[in-house]
């Protein structure tokens, strides 16, 4: 019996197979073009995109055209090929700025950009097109019910953003004085990620950052600038304090302020 079912489902394969090849030769495009929706419905994304490619200029200006287009980056799209998704979303979006597929079009090109942005240590490119791209979507279609998804996405790329300035900002911290003066480096990076993502879940590690290297540039610095670089400590201190009153790095906050205390009332 197991041999019997395996032997069904081989031949089913060929035939499926055999039928792809019919179509994916044939001259009869209304045939390609059925069997390429019928391959989508099946789940068989890379023999739908195969097919909508023939069918896109052979369709030209008709509807078959339009729903080739998007059902060909919706393939690559649930392939989990972003990159060429994103391609021919806008493409079709470019192409039908009214479609009857430009909403979807434009939130799943975001999306996907969204999907496939690399890990904060990277580079950021993809995640700065995925943010363009939602964007857009948001701007075009703010009634969608997609919106919220589309809002939260944003969200988790501007922290990624944001941590990736974090980690820049850290890296400089820990270099020191090392070739030069890093904890102002740390602090110039920490600080325009605050500006650039006010709401970002990693401001307060920001903000302590900025405090810690303050602190640290004014304890190496001369003695006759001390004192001014200390009130600069003193005043970080109270920013951060007003801004989280129960963070959990108040010990750590206080002794610097302690010791920034004793510079500027001396």
């Amino acid at each position: 019996m197991k041999n019997y079912i395996l032997f069904v489902l081989m031949g089913l394969a060929l035939c499926s197979c055999g039928e792809y090849q019919r179509a994916l030769k044939s001259t009869d495009y209304n045939y390609k073009y059925d069997y390429a929706k019928r391959a989508f419905e099946e789940k068989k994304y890379a023999q739908a995109a195969t097919l909508f490619k023939d069918c896109i200029t052979v369709f030209k200006g008709s509807d078959k055209a339009e729903e080739s287009l998007y059902l060909l980056a919706l393939s690559y799209y649930e392939n989990k090929d972003y990159l060429s998704s994103g391609a021919y979303f806008q493409n079709y979006y470019a192409r039908y700025p009214k479609g009857k597929y430009t909403e979807l079009a434009r939130f799943y090109c975001g999306y996907g950009y969204y999907l496939d942005s690399p890990e904060p240590q990277l580079d950021q490119s993809g995640t700065l097109k995925a943010i363009e791209e939602l964007q857009g979507f948001l701007d075009y279609f703010p009634r969608s019910d997609r919106v919220t998804i589309a809002q939260q996405a944003i969200f988790e790329l501007q922290d990624k953003l944001t941590l990736k300035q974090l980690q820049n900002a850290q890296l400089y911290y820990n270099l020191g004085t090392y070739l030069g003066d890093n904890y102002d480096s740390a602090v110039i990076v920490a600080k325009n990620a605050i500006k650039d993502y006010p709401y970002s879940k990693y401001k307060e590690e920001l903000e302590l950052l900025v405090l810690k290297a303050r602190y640290q540039e004014a304890a190496l610095s001369v003695d006759e600038r001390k004192a001014d670089r200390f009130r600069e400590v003193v005043d970080e201190y109270y920013s951060f304090i007003n801004n989280y009153p129960d963070t959990k790095n108040r010990e750590e906050a206080d002794n610097i302020f302690k010791i920034a205390q004793k510079y500027v009332n001396d």
